[in-house]
């Protein structure tokens, strides 16, 4: 492992060990995330329609995993060529920083070309294997080579997830006098959090042509959703932004889902009960760790006529704020839920100590042939 520097937020994983024991956490994480959102659907708390939504952006999140591990499959074993380390944010995040999506996205803009200027994998395991039994040295350069093959050949198939996943539109109902339903999902990779984000929006479109139809609304509708994809933005703000802009768009119900971050004590730094729940439980490599998972949410509560012109007047929307002791003012939502995923054995030193900032939150248990189970 790398020496940590503590004056710095960020962490390179040069050991290829150590990198290979990152990738194996995630990929494990990434497929109980489907399992979380499985639960989720049956009490009731996500439609069929989210989750399924909602485990296509995991699966991308895990291809882009994949690939980052294809990418850095040789961490710190080749001195002199470019970016040779996976970069993660060791604080409140443990996901790679913002900067190792960006770059992947312009490698799979060009990944067509590197193909075409890179030998065949079947060449390259040939060379290995000639440089091994005849040289007898590591053929460490080939071997290099040969990921960044199969990282090119990743992104080539498509499906990774990237700093800003465009947003679409499913239909979910014709509500008569022209006005259609729909449910707009789009994510952004944070810059700022480094963690992945999902949005659900549902809207009733009052336009004359189905909104993903109208090619001029669509296209601006789009455009103005990523552009209010930030963290520091409140969803009430987005949504009356949006409700603003768009006379004939009314958001119904905007639902904001962070999915991160990860806390693993070989991994990150973290401080307060959670450092204190991962150093006490002592659990074996690839079961130290935890993963915050927060949805917030804003639900429009009535509608009111606004005078538009001389003779006209448009729908504005008025949301519901948490009623709770002013926090919707604060968090501009009707309200947020936070979740952890964690192993047994962090749960259960979890449950012992009961510290007082975990007891409304809800536990995703992973058991040990990976079911997961629902506690609080």
């Amino acid at each position: 492992m790398a020496n940590i520097d503590l004056t710095r937020d960020y962490k390179p994983l040069d050991d290829d060990l150590a990198a290979r024991r990152y990738f194996a956490k995630f990929d494990r994480i990434t497929r109980l995330m489907v399992g979380v959102a499985d639960e989720m659907e049956a009490e009731g708390s996500l439609s069929g329609l989210d989750s399924d939504v909602l485990e296509g952006y995991v699966r991308a999140i895990s291809a882009a995993f994949k690939a980052l591990s294809l990418k850095y499959l040789v961490s710190g074993r080749l001195d002199g060529v470019g970016q040779k380390h996976l970069t993660i944010d060791l604080h409140e995040s443990g996901f790679p920083i913002f900067q190792e999506l960006v770059t992947m996205a312009n490698d799979a803009a060009q990944a067509a070309r590197h193909l075409e200027g890179l030998p065949e994998s079947a060449r390259l395991k040939d060379e290995m294997i000639r440089q091994i039994v005849g040289e007898r040295v590591v053929p460490t350069r080939l071997q290099f080579a040969l990921s960044q093959r199969l990282y090119y050949q990743a992104l080539a198939k498509g499906g990774v997830f990237y700093p800003q996943m465009h947003p679409q539109a499913q239909w979910l109902a014709d509500l008569g006098e022209g006005r259609r339903r729909f449910l707009v999902h789009w994510a952004v990779y944070d810059s700022q959090l480094n963690v992945p984000v999902v949005y659900l929006m549902e809207v009733e479109d009052s336009g004359r042509k189905a909104l993903p139809l109208d090619e001029r609304r669509w296209p601006e509708a789009q455009a103005h959703l990523l552009a209010q994809s930030v963290g520091g933005l409140k969803l009430i703000t987005i949504a009356k932004g949006f409700d603003t802009d768009f006379d004939d768009l009314h958001p119904k119900r905007l639902r904001r889902l962070h999915l991160g971050p990860m806390y693993s004590s070989a991994f990150t730094l973290q401080t307060g009960p959670i450092r204190e729940v991962l150093d006490e439980a002592k659990s074996p490599v690839g079961e130290d760790w935890a993963l915050a998972w927060a949805i917030e949410e804003l639900e429009s509560d009535r509608v009111e006529l606004e005078k538009s012109g001389w003779f006209s007047s448009v729908e504005r929307e008025v949301f519901r704020l948490d009623p709770f002791s002013g926090r919707g003012a604060d968090t501009g939502a009707t309200r947020m839920t936070r979740s952890l995923i964690l192993p047994q054995r962090p749960f259960q030193v979890l449950a012992e100590k009961d510290p007082e900032g975990f007891r409304d939150v809800r536990k995703f248990v992973v058991g040990r042939e990976g079911r997961v189970m629902v506690y609080g």
